[in-house]
């Protein structure tokens, strides 16, 4: 059986960007909604927002810009799209749902930005770019869910603005894990390095240390 990733490193893919000195953290919609099979949850979000929670916790002691998202549709539905033509059920998460709020886990604290968002990158139609630019932001940790919807969505664009990029494998979550395996490899190899939040913690310990 031949490597499949040979013809991936032949090709110069998977190269490392690196720890940059200005993290910010984005935990993209770990909202209730998320962590129940019977709406849109199910495979290893749960455990994923387990970990978050502890990397949560090190962004904050270490004053790090932190930016949550929540996906929102206008109660009447009149601001749906082409994605909710694709997913209706997208359109139960509103304002006032339980379904949308965040996770009591990762309620937001005060200076963490929550964006509202109706498509999936965290970038879209959104502030989030400038917002993590003027904090100074060069390198973004990305945890959140779906790993291969929002999260990957997200991935793309923030690598689009230039930031250095970095999936926390184990803050990433999807309904199904062959969809997960797979977006990860794949933005592992053309977008992020891919790092576990112990990896992460231990990182800026040693520097902050140094």
């Amino acid at each position: 059986m031949t490597d499949e990733t040979e013809i991936y490193r032949k090709q110069g893919f998977a190269q490392a960007v690196g720890l940059g000195p200005r993290p910010g953290l984005l935990i993209v919609d770990f909202v209730i909604g998320f962590t129940d099979p019977a709406h849109f949850g199910g495979g290893n979000i749960a455990p994923a927002i387990d970990k978050t929670v502890s990397l949560l916790g090190f962004a904050r002691a270490a004053g790090w810009p932190v930016a949550h998202t929540r996906v929102v549709y206008a109660d009447d539905g009149s601001d749906a799209g082409a994605f909710t033509t694709k997913v209706p059920s997208l359109l139960k998460l509103t304002e006032t749902s339980a379904l949308s709020q965040i996770v009591p886990e990762l309620t937001p604290s005060a200076g963490e930005h929550i964006i509202r968002k109706r498509q999936a990158s965290a970038f879209f139609a959104t502030d989030l770019a400038a917002w993590l630019t003027y904090r100074g932001v060069d390198t973004l940790l990305v945890t959140g869910c779906t790993t291969s919807g929002c999260v990957r969505a997200s991935v793309n664009d923030a690598v689009a603005h230039n930031f250095r990029t970095v999936v926390v494998t184990d803050c990433v979550g999807d309904r199904a894990i062959g969809p997960h395996e797979a977006n990860l490899f794949d933005m592992g190899q053309k977008y992020a390095d891919l790092r576990t939040s112990d990896e992460i913690i231990r990182h800026y310990r040693q520097a902050s240390a140094a």
